[in-house]
């Protein structure tokens, strides 16, 4: 009875899966047949004829290469900055003493309620007034600060034994070098998962880019393809859109790719209960 309830039960995961990654593949599928045969592809599961004339298409009317690299930019220096700025903040919300330090972190978690539509338009003031606007500045200073990632940063580093920090402290460390040395390699697994969640999060990003930018050399990639999507009249090339939404989803699947192992680890641990 218990073998096939395992079974029943893989099999249920596998029907799961496969509801959830074939939109994918259909997307990826129906990105290389012609504009003129998708409507025809009716009840099959794999779509044809294949050609790549979308993706040529879409490099051909838009600057793709220029939004993907705004992007891709925008969205690396953002994770670093956010990661870099969590783990510090985090860790001395963890581990230090000073004067104020909960309330400090009432108001961080104060943020987090904030609906970030509330912002747009003081922050949109505030780069006009350090004349930032259309700049990469205007792109990347609002996300660095993440009240998110200061949290679980902060949780992850109460989970840590003090045995080890204690120990380097005896020996001669100094906050920096406990830290660095010691608490942040320990504190990988979350790493990973921050930086996941915000260069995914920064790389879908519309609204913001859309507001602070206003030539084409600026324009991220969802805005850029926003715009090349409104630019259709009378005929909607939806191989020329897939083509589009296959573009943005690969980094974003390769970022994951290569975090899924930390990712998935810092999900265990977190289920793991002393």
């Amino acid at each position: 009875m218990r073998n096939w309830r395992i079974v029943i039960g893989y099999v249920c995961l596998v029907l799961i899966a496969i509801s959830m990654l074939y939109p994918f593949f259909a997307m990826f599928n129906l990105s290389l047949v012609p504009n003129g045969e998708i409507f025809n592809q009716g009840g099959k599961l794999i779509y044809s004829p294949i050609t790549l004339d979308n993706y040529v298409s879409v490099f051909n009317k838009i600057p793709v290469w220029k939004y993907f690299a705004n992007s891709l930019f925008v969205a690396i220096v953002t994770t670093v900055g956010q990661v870099i700025i969590s783990a510090l903040a985090g860790y001395a919300f963890a581990r230090m003493n000073f004067k104020w330090r909960d309330g400090l972190f009432l108001l961080v978690l104060i943020t987090m309620l904030v609906p970030p539509q509330v912002n747009i338009i003081p922050l949109f003031f505030l780069m006009r007034q350090f004349h930032w606007i259309n700049t990469y500045q205007a792109l990347i200073l609002p996300g660095l600060f993440g009240g998110f990632g200061i949290f679980m940063m902060r949780q992850y580093f109460l989970g840590l034994p003090k045995d080890l920090e204690e120990s380097a402290k005896i020996d001669g460390c100094n906050i920096f070098s406990t830290f660095f040395k010691i608490a942040l390699p320990l504190a990988i697994p979350a790493i990973a998962t921050l930086s996941i969640f915000t260069f995914v999060t920064t790389w879908n990003s519309f609204m913001w880019p859309l507001i602070v930018t206003n030539t084409e050399s600026m324009r991220t990639l969802p805005v850029g393809l926003a715009i090349f999507k409104g630019s259709f009249r009378e005929i909607t090339l939806w191989g020329d859109l897939l083509a589009c939404s296959v573009i943005c989803t690969i980094p974003v699947i390769g970022v994951f790719l290569l975090g899924k192992k930390y990712f998935i680890n810092d999900i265990l641990q977190g289920g793991v209960k002393e």
